[in-house]
């Protein structure tokens, strides 16, 4: 039997201050070879890497007169080839980004936070009866030691398997409900908020959020950022079909009024305090596209009035609601907020007008009233025509990142109709 713990690279190098030295003291030798050599015979040796394989191989031992089987050797052996491989991948990671980057796009020298070759590991947490469409096979890979909260380290308290969308809109919806300090709700469907409140406790900001858009709320994925308690949870269920409800925590007795809906997955994910640090990875055909992940956000000082009308403090307020709920919604963005509550939500269209008045016709559909209300644009308006529209809807102030050649021509159009416009600096498309 041969056990190995190889040298902590990983633990090195995140530490602040860590020098190249210290990496490079940090890098195993001996230790991958006696794991390949020990793997690689697998037949004859057994070979463990992992603290939490100790206790299973234990007992395997004691209830075996000191002997594991051939199967158990080579599930160990596997475990040991992914455990060299990742460790691998993290140096040549760690050296890929501090050399010079001479991509198609890329001058000089400097050093890149992108390395030279892309390696990252992921392990598979489950298979999945079929994928986004019933003809596609799939699974969930999750990273071997993710930090944040999340859709990947979640508990399921009950309910049936999660899916292949179920998973993809929990997570849209968990990210988004994240940006808020106050009670929220966010309540999500095919990736879109469709419903997104505050409230002075998670039942009102449920109320609130399901009076957006009841319909699309039908089979949908809500999100809080509080406990769940019984009160909401019995609200839940009582009013409409629910595919999954996350929350950081779930009293006892919400699990018990939720239990009533046997299908219902119901998820504990645990407390947030800050977002961590990474990359988003888009598939395209042959290759990735890497990104950081999209974790600005404004503040009121960050906010330029373009504008002759100033905002009220009141639609400063909703604005700063509105641009973090459009953050979210797919490209091209429009969200109609008003007192902490999303009107109306026009999602992923190809004219930024568009959605401008789908996000009316929603609010209309479902007789809130849109006169006051505050525009967020996840992009610049290219022309003035969306302004209109929103006027035309009764908005009276929109926030959205600025930067047209027709900036000019856009502004002119808010001050025509009396309204206040706010400029972030900041784009959110999110594709």
């Amino acid at each position: 039997m041969v056990v190995v713990n190889l040298y902590p690279f990983a633990a090195t190098v995140a530490k602040e201050g860590c020098t190249l030295e210290d990496a490079v003291e940090n890098i195993d030798i001996g230790g991958p070879t006696m794991v390949r050599s020990a793997a690689k015979n697998h037949k004859d040796v057994t070979i463990v890497v992992n603290a939490h394989d100790y206790d299973r191989v234990i007992a395997e031992m004691d209830a075996n007169e000191a002997s594991l089987t051939l199967e158990t050797r080579f599930d160990l052996a596997i475990a040991a080839f992914e455990h060299t491989a990742s460790y691998d991948g993290m140096i040549a990671n760690y050296f890929g980004t501090m050399v010079p980057s001479y991509g198609d796009n890329k001058e000089g020298d400097e050093e890149s936070k992108f390395p030279r070759t892309f390696n990252q590991q992921f392990l598979k947490k489950q298979d999945m009866r079929y994928g986004e469409n019933s003809h596609q096979d799939a699974a969930f890979y999750v990273e071997a030691n993710p930090e944040e909260a999340s859709v990947s380290t979640a508990r399921q308290i009950q309910g049936k398997a999660l899916s292949y969308n179920n998973i993809a809109d929990t997570d849209a919806a968990l990210e988004c409900v994240k940006e808020f300090d106050a009670p929220a709700c966010v309540i999500v469907k095919h990736a879109n908020p469709c419903g997104v409140a505050l409230g002075d406790d998670i039942l009102e900001a449920y109320n609130r959020a399901f009076k957006t858009d009841p319909t699309s709320a039908f089979g949908g994925i809500i999100a809080f950022n509080r406990e769940l308690d019984a009160a909401t949870a019995q609200a839940i269920v009582e009013r409409q079909f629910v595919e999954v409800i996350i929350a950081p925590s779930v009293s006892a007795e919400a699990i018990e009024v939720v239990a009533a809906k046997k299908n219902v997955r119901l998820l504990e994910c645990g407390e947030w305090t800050t977002k961590t640090t990474g990359f988003d990875v888009k598939r395209v055909n042959g290759g990735l596209l890497v990104q950081d992940r999209d974790q600005g956000m404004v503040s009121l000082d960050d906010l330029k009035i373009v504008s002759k009308r100033q905002p009220s403090e009141e639609e400063l307020k909703d604005a700063l609601f509105c641009w973090k709920v459009a953050k979210y919604v797919k490209s091209n963005a429009i969200v109609y907020a008003k007192g902490d509550m999303t009107i109306g939500v026009g999602a992923g269209q190809m004219s930024r007008v568009y959605s401008a008045k789908i996000a009316g016709i929603k609010a209309a559909d479902e007789g809130l009233e849109v006169a006051g209300s505050v525009m967020a644009s996840d992009a610049f308006f290219p022309f003035r025509d969306g302004i209109d529209a929103a006027a035309e809807a009764g908005i009276k102030c929109v926030i959205q990142p600025g930067g047209s050649m027709r900036d000019q021509e856009v502004i002119d159009a808010a001050d025509e109709h009396g309204m206040a416009m706010i400029f972030t600096g900041m784009r959110h498309f999110n594709h």
